[in-house]
């Protein structure tokens, strides 16, 4: 292996997540506007770029892949880049090679991804109500995910619920969820509403329900107990002994995350963004295609950009403002 990958305040870079493409069949309503714009296919990375692009990082020191969209399972033949990645995993260079979804194609492709040595999969689910489902993701059908979750677990995946915290949505919902994944032995992570992208008339205040309160709410039924581990990203563990699962909180807002962030997002369009919560990027697109036949000014580009990955982000509502707000939508970075 090259040198690592070394941030300008000491971190490791080693969790690299991949945006396959930006779109999506839902367009739930805190990641996209109802009537998305998205790109020509000639300005996304094939997959054999992606390979590429993928395979650098991780000769770089790069232990983990978290493969992201959009919704990656609807780019066509995404399996073929999963079945590519294997050599990593195989190799022992890779240590990981994950998936973030809605869960709506999980029905289709669980198995394959456990035979491309995929082990844990994250799946985005808000509510289990049918009704408030349809209406979080506008196009979305609440038991075609729930099937993907069941075919996820037989195939033998580890699945992670990522719920959204939405004041006046899920609220309700709090410690139904919490059961409905410790009776599925399904972990759960909660996390705060981030000001990313226009999104029409949703109104990004009023949605923000404090992690903080919802883990107060927690502990009225549950005794809480901090874990210690810590996966280098931005999620506090803690364990609800009741039913023994590992419930996580990702709190961007309230508490900043970012003293030991390891991670960089690359956009299906080659862009590099060093912080989630802020605008700074790199081209690594240009590099990639422009010298076919050498990885050198590619890599070159990769300690560039990771040379300016900045300490943390500014996202803030204490003011009662979406202050360091970002324009892009979380589907372009990768969720």
């Amino acid at each position: 292996m090259e040198t690592p990958l070394i941030d300008p305040f000491a971190r490791p870079i080693s969790y690299l997540r991949v945006s396959v493409t930006d779109r999506c069949d839902f367009r739930c309503v805190y990641c996209m506007s109802e009537n998305m714009s998205f790109l020509p296919k000639k300005e996304l990375l094939t997959l054999e770029e992606l390979d590429r692009m993928c395979s650098t990082f991780v000769r770089l020191g790069v232990e983990k892949l978290r493969i992201t969209g959009g919704e990656p399972l609807v780019r066509r033949d995404i399996m073929k880049f999963f079945y590519s990645m294997t050599r990593h995993l195989d190799a022992g260079t890779l240590k990981e090679l994950t998936l973030t979804t809605n869960g709506s194609q999980l029905e289709r492709f669980a198995e394959d991804l456990y035979a491309a040595g995929v082990r844990r999969v994250n799946v985005s689910l808000d509510t289990l109500d049918e009704q408030k489902f349809a209406d979080v993701t506008r196009w979305g059908r609440l038991p075609q995910v729930l099937r993907g979750i069941d075919a996820a677990q037989r195939a033998g995946l580890r699945v992670k619920i990522n719920a959204v915290a939405l004041k006046g949505f899920n609220e309700d919902e709090l410690f139904s969820i919490t059961d409905w994944c410790a009776d599925r032995d399904i972990d759960l992570t909660w996390i705060e509403v981030m000001p990313m992208g226009d999104i029409g008339n949703e109104d990004r205040i009023g949605q923000y329900w404090k992690l903080d309160d919802l883990r107060a709410d927690l502990a009225q039924r549950y005794t809480i107990t901090d874990l210690p581990e810590s996966t280098g990203g931005p999620a506090r563990y803690v364990r609800l002994e009741e039913t023994g699962q590992k419930i996580g909180f990702i709190t961007p807002l309230t508490h900043n995350f970012c003293e030991s962030c390891n991670r960089v997002r690359l956009t299906c369009t080659g862009e590099l963004f060093m912080c989630l919560g802020q605008e700074d990027n790199a081209d690594l697109r240009a590099p990639l295609r422009n010298h076919p036949g050498t990885d050198a000014p590619l890599e070159e580009a990769i300690r560039a950009a990771i040379a300016r990955k900045p300490k943390g982000h500014d996202f803030d509502y204490s003011r009662q403002t979406v202050d360091g707000r970002v324009s892009r939508h979380m589907s372009h970075t990768g969720g």
